[in-house]
C-alpha cells in the first residue's frame, strides 16, 4: 500500500486505518477487500492530484 494513502488525513482522521479498525477482529470479504483497494487507490490519486495544484500555486 503507497504510504500517501495509509498517513491521508480526511477532516480529523485516517480513513484507511479507521476502515480496518472498524473491522479489527472480523474476516473480511472479497467485497470488503475490493472497497478498500478502491479506496487505497482513490486517496492515493487525490494526494497526487493535491500535489499537482500546488505546485502550479506555486
Amino acid at each position: 500500500m503507497p504510504l500517501v494513502a495509509w498517513e491521508f488525513y480526511v477532516g480529523g482522521y485516517q480513513p484507511v486505518q479507521k476502515w480496518l479498525k472498524d473491522r479489527q477482529g472480523r474476516v473480511l470479504s472479497f467485497d470488503d477487500i475490493l472497497h478498500y483497494q478502491k479506496m487505497i487507490k482513490a486517496l492515493t490519486k487525490t494526494a497526487r492530484i493535491m500535489q499537482e495544484i500546488d505546485m502550479i500555486m506555486v
